[in-house]
């Protein structure tokens, strides 16, 4: 028996959570087929392994132990409901399905079902507006407010659409399986729209004390390793291609006292070297289908930065044409925004701030902060720091990451007083 103390063993417990609450969840949707069931099952089993785990020790497959734990547990949460008589004989022909499998190969169903369980909520059922919200928060738990400010709504909005989403789930019966061949194409751009979104988050955190979540990164490039195997796309080879490349950059966005470093100035005799090889040989592939897209032109653009031996040497001009090409296949004030960047890399701050200032005066990014970052950025190298202040102070208070707010700060700090 393991002597661990206490606090050890919650340490262990809190890490195993972190790092595969997901999958587990995705398992027992599929074992008890309720996302809500499941969910509570999970944290009853995860509240009952502090106690277990010091009395017995930690198991030697915990992912399995879980499992096992949280289905018995979702069996007692159902005998407990008011309405058993109703209910029992249905949930008991479910579970004793599945009572008899070997728990120890739960191991080896685990990516499977994370990705079934992403294929169930972009069912073409749920309306798709619904479906990668909902993927969001219940396959890769994301919180509400990370999932609201990637589509840039309230976060009381977003939590109504998920809450129809799992609503549609439960009406309509849709079953916790990944589709046959034949469905698959009518979801991919939803199940591609997940990944992506779950990568953004990981590489950039939407809030909170850290730039990235290397968790949420990894874990999207796992499925799109998973899901091109299952179905090889263009655009999932891009996507893939394009994650690959911009992975290659994390360890030089921060320096050593944790603060943002601009792509401008990152040390490039450090970007892995291995992953942009093959972000590269991905890219080129896909744009040799001539199928491609949204996720392939953005990967092409990142890797222009990662084949530049300097910022001074990158083409801009090719990046330019770049996001003319994504604003005819996906039309989007960010997207806007970006070329916006460029524009001013290749023709100076005048031009970029001009299309910025476009931007606002249609409505569009006044509560988005790195539109004001760039604006303020524009401004500075134009010498109008008044101007700068304003907007560098907009983009600080609307920031929510620390790392970006501290770099904001020190903005503000270094200009002309």
């Amino acid at each position: 028996m393991n002597e661990s103390t206490l606090d050890e063993i919650r340490d262990r417990v809190e890490e195993v959570y972190r790092r595969d609450s997901r999958q587990i969840f995705a398992t027992l949707v599929r074992l008890v087929g309720d996302f809500d069931l499941a969910e509570e099952a999970m944290h009853e089993a995860f509240a009952v392994a502090v106690q277990k785990w010091r009395e017995e020790g930690i198991p030697d497959n915990v992912k399995s132990w879980l499992i096992s734990t949280g289905r018995f547990k979702a069996i007692d949460l159902i005998r407990r409901q008011a309405q058993l008589r109703k209910v029992q004989p249905e949930v008991s022909a479910r579970l004793e399905a599945v009572a008899d499998a070997n728990i120890l190969k739960a191991e080896q169903e685990i990516s499977d079902d994370r990705l079934r369980l992403i294929f169930t909520c972009c069912h073409p059922a749920i309306a798709p507006n619904i479906q990668v919200p909902l993927t969001l928060r219940e396959v890769c738990g994301l919180a509400t407010e990370e999932i609201a400010s990637a589509f840039l709504v309230a976060p009381a909005t977003m939590a109504q659409r998920i809450v129809r989403g799992k609503a549609k789930i439960r009406a309509a019966k849709i079953p916790y399986v990944i589709p046959s061949v034949e469905d698959l194409p009518e979801r991919l751009d939803s199940v591609l729209s997940v990944i992506y979104l779950v990568f953004n988050e990981g590489y950039s955190a939407s809030a909170g004390e850290s730039l990235t979540r290397v968790d949420l990164s990894e874990e999207a490039i796992r499925l799109c390793r998973l899901l091109n195997r299952l179905m090889p796309d263009p655009e999932g080879i891009g996507l893939l291609g394009l994650m690959l490349l911009h992975e290659s950059r994390r360890k030089t966005r921060l320096d050593k006292d944790g603060d943002l470093v601009l792509l401008e100035h990152q040390d490039r005799s450090r970007w892995n070297q291995e992953l942009i090889r093959e972000g590269n040989q991905l890219v080129t592939q896909s744009l040799r289908s001539q199928r491609f897209g949204f996720y392939t032109l953005q990967a092409a653009i990142s890797a222009i930065h990662a084949n530049s031996r300097t910022s001074e040497e990158t083409d801009w001009p090719q990046i330019v044409s770049l996001y003319d090409l994504l604003l005819q296949v996906e039309p989007s004030p960010i997207i806007e925004l970006n070329r916006a960047v460029a524009v001013a890399m290749r023709d100076g701050p005048e031009a970029g701030l001009s299309l910025i200032e476009s931007i606002f005066s249609k409505g569009e990014l006044t509560d988005y902060h790195l539109a004001y970052s760039a604006q303020g950025e524009f401004l500075r190298r134009l010498h109008r720091t008044t101007d700068a202040r304003q907007a560098f102070q907009k983009a600080f208070e609307l920031a929510k990451q620390e790392p970006e707010r501290r770099f904001l700060k020190k903005k503000l700090s270094e200009l002309p007083k």
